[in-house]
This record gives C-alpha cells, structure tokens and sequence, in this order.
C-alpha cells in the first residue's frame, strides 16, 4: 500500500478567519475545521438512514468514496502526531470510529478506523482511555473475526500495542481470554494466511501473550488437546479442532524465507510452549506433529543458521532465534525416549547437531573477543557498552547449546564417535572448542566421551587430556 496522502495545510482564509494559529491543532499545521469535517463525514457515514438499506445497495456499501477515502487517509497520517491523537480524543473520535466498526460492511473504511486507533494508542494516556472502554474493546476484539487481511493487520498492530503497556496488559489478556473464538481465529490465520506481514504481526500478538500470562497460554494449548465427542461428518462445514503447534509450524514455514524476525518470533512461542510440560507433550505426543516440528528445526541450524561459510559475526544477527532452536530441539530430544519416531533415527541427528552447535561455540568465542589496541579510547568505551546487552543473549545461547551438546554427547556410540572422527565433526579443534565450553560443568560427559575416544583414537584422547589436565580419565 502507497503512502497516505499528506495533511491538509490550512488555506489562507482559513488563516486570516482564524488569526495566528487559531485554527491548528496544538504545536501543529493541521486544521481543525478541516478535521471536524471529515469526523462528520464519517458520522453521516453510518447514520441511520444511510445504514438502512436493500440488498440492492450492500455493494455500494462495501465501496468508499475516493474523495472521503483521501481525506481519512489523511487523518489516518495525521494521527502518528500526538497533538493530533489528543484532540482526537477530546473530540470522542473513538466513539466515532466504534459506530463505524460495528456497522460499516466497507474493508477499506473499517481497516482506516482501526489504523488510526492504533496509532492514538501508542500514547499512554490515550492508550489507557481505550482500554478502559468496555463497548470499544468488544468491537475491536471482534474485529480478529474480520475476513479482510489489512483490516486483521491493523487490528493485530493496535492489540499488540495495548499489550506492550503494562498499565492495560491485563486487561486485554483477560477481555481475550473471555472471548474463545478468538483462539480459533488466530489459529485459522496463522495455518491458512500467506499474507507475511500479518503472519508476523499476529506471531507477536501470540508471543506477547503467552510471555504475559501462562494461565491462557495454558488454555490454549489444552484448547487443542480436546477432541470434539463427534467428529465432523465429510460434508459437514464445521470446522476441526484447532491445535496451536501445527498452526505455528505452518506460520513459520510460511516466515521462513522472507521474514527472519518473523521467523523469530515464531521459534520463541514454541519456545515458550516448552517451557511448561503441557506445551512439550503438545509437541511430542502426536508423532506427526513431533516429527514435523524437529524436521523444521533441524532443518534451520544444519543448513540455514551459522554455516560453515558464514562469517562468525553472523552470530549477532541469529543469537536469538538460535536460542530458541536449540532450546526447543532439546526439550524434543529429552523426550525422545518415550517417542519411538525420534528414537529409531536419532543416530543420523548426532552429528549434523554437534557440528552446528559447536560452530555456534566457536563463533560465540570470536564475537567475545575484546578489541585490541583501540586508538580511540573513547570508541572502546562505547563499544564495550554496547556489548552488554550482546553478551547477555550470547551467555543465553552459550547455556543452552552446552545443556544440548552435552546430552549428546552423553548418548555417542564408539561407531558414532569413529564417523566423526573421519567426517570432520569430532576433529582435535572441534573436541577442544567443546570441552573448553562444557568444562567443569560437565566433566562426567566429558570423561565418560574420552572413555569412548581412547577405544577410537587414542593419540587424540591423549593430546586432549594433556590439553585439559583436569580430566582424569581411567583407561
């Protein structure tokens, strides 16, 4: 979609009536006769003799005025100013545009009305005023029920700012959880759109959500546990029960190779999933959505995340969404005893793991290197301010794929260590890289692993205990 067109200036009439700013609003250019004519506009919109009509005049209906287009667009723009947003506010606006959701049958119309809103709550004090409202927050929520796409993005977007304000956070997520058609909703989206903006939009709606409240997120994953009594007939148009893992796999295959953050997000709401055992069993417990899930995930750090030809900064870029990867790969991977797909070819996951996490290890050590002999001291100080909040997503990382790795490692069979050992996976660097991150931590992997490399190479096994003199392995 083009830009919206940009606001009216106030004519020179208009300023000799006025005097010296008398009709701007605020610190603004914009005016305030023009904008209470478009207001009217919309309120003559969805009076009731234009909204009574034959089914003659429903298709007109769905049409918008290019002239009355045009001007709420303006608005639309006008609205990111916070001068602008208050006097909105002041002149019940939301009102307006609450009569306008809840009768306009016009996409167009009704995706403008909730842009702007949207755009008004991105300041607290306007935010909190529409959240408050009851009636407004009935008609927006049931705006997710909406089949126009960009209407569902402006909705997703406004939702998504109400639940970043802590004041109103709850509020929403309770209105929501009142409302269980809107699981339904979100989960027809993100298993049918292809639609990637709003794919994203509603992926962030999601993991706000969960990341605020457990207790919904828990609702819906038991949501989709529960079968219906009677199944759907074929001809029936019921729809099946929805279940939110496949619905976010099919999301983020979606993502996947046009929208990294989305991608992101995605990953971290089934990280969130995992994070309560109900969420690992709706993951683990249906073999096909199990195996689709780690299919995914594998497929994103053997072949896509931190390659070997990447260079080790790439780490930077991926630290997050590589976090969530591995974190839902090993929640998969240590249940794997009690799901017979994983368990019967986890033998040719091994490798391929090892090698990609400790690739992530080994760039981790490169991106935490310190400058050396920065002319600037000045420059050095910020950057070593900057590399703060970067070594607490790192330390995050760090953590998770040595939990990973060594779980791995604990399971190696000497078949398996001798193919690394030809392949490349299991090399002297590789072996040091890993056991300089998983000691001392996890020094009963580590010597029970060089139990294993004695039998296969022993003049390796020999040169990492020399290397590593606090291993004291029984041979």
């Amino acid at each position: 979609m083009d830009r919206n067109p940009s606001p009216p200036l106030p004519s020179r009439d208009q300023d000799e009536e006025e005097g010296a700013g008398g009709d701007c609003i605020g610190s603004t250019v914009y005016s305030k006769h023009w904008l209470f004519g478009v207001l009217s506009g919309l309120i003559q919109i969805v009076s009731p003799e234009n909204t009574k009509s034959s089914s003659d005049d429903e298709e007109q209906q769905m049409e918008l005025d290019e002239e009355m287009e045009n001007e709420i667009c303006r608005v639309w723009d006008m609205s990111m100013d916070e001068d602008v947003a208050l006097f909105l506010q002041e002149f019940n606006a939301p009102d307006i545009f609450m009569g306008v959701l809840a009768k306009s049958k016009c996409p167009r119309l009704r995706e403008i009305c909730v842009g702007i809103l949207g755009n008004m709550a991105c300041f607290q004090e306007i935010c909190v005023s529409i959240s408050s409202d009851k009636n407004l927050g009935q008609v927006l929520l049931h705006c997710l029920y909406d089949s126009d796409p960009p209407t569902l993005l402006e909705t997703s977007r406004l939702l998504l700012t109400c639940l970043s304000q802590t004041e109103v956070a709850s509020v929403w997520v309770e209105r929501i959880r009142e409302y269980p058609a809107i699981y339904d909703s979100i989960c027809f989206i993100m298993s049918s759109s292809t639609n990637v903006d709003l794919l994203v939009k509603v992926g962030e709606v999601v993991d706000k959500l969960f990341d605020l409240d457990e207790k919904l997120m828990l609702e819906w994953i038991r949501r989709g546990a529960v079968q219906p009594l009677d199944p759907p007939q074929e001809d029936s148009e019921e729809q099946p029960a929805f279940k939110i893992v496949p619905c976010v796999l099919e999301a983020a295959k979606q993502v996947r190779s046009e929208n990294p953050e989305g991608l992101d997000v995605y990953m971290h709401i089934l990280q969130l999933l995992t994070t309560v055992d109900d969420g690992i069993q709706a993951i683990v417990q249906c073999p096909d959505t199990g195996k689709d899930t780690w299919n995914l995930l594998f497929d994103l750090v053997c072949h896509e995340f931190c390659q070997s030809d990447d260079p080790p900064i790439i780490l930077q870029e991926q630290k997050t969404v590589l976090a969530s990867v591995y974190s839902v790969l090993s929640a998969i991977y240590v249940s794997r005893a009690e799901q017979e797909y994983l368990k019967i070819e986890e033998g040719k996951y091994h490798l391929p793991l090892i090698d990609s996490l400790i690739r992530v290890l080994q760039n981790m050590e490169h991106c935490q290197k310190k400058p050396e002999n920065s002319a600037d001291s000045n420059a050095e100080e910020i950057k070593k301010s900057d590399l703060t909040q970067d070594d607490f997503h790192l330390k995050i990382l760090k953590d998770i794929s040595c939990e990973f790795l060594s779980n791995i490692f604990q399971v190696l069979t000497k078949e398996t260590v001798a193919q690394g050992l030809k392949e490349g996976q299991l090399s002297k660097q590789k072996c040091s890289c890993a056991f300089q991150n998983l000691l001392p931590f996890y020094s009963p992997v580590i010597e029970d692993f060089l139990k294993i490399l004695h039998e296969v190479d022993k003049t390796l096994a020999d040169d990492l205990e020399e290397s590593f003199p606090s291993l004291k392995v029984q041979t």
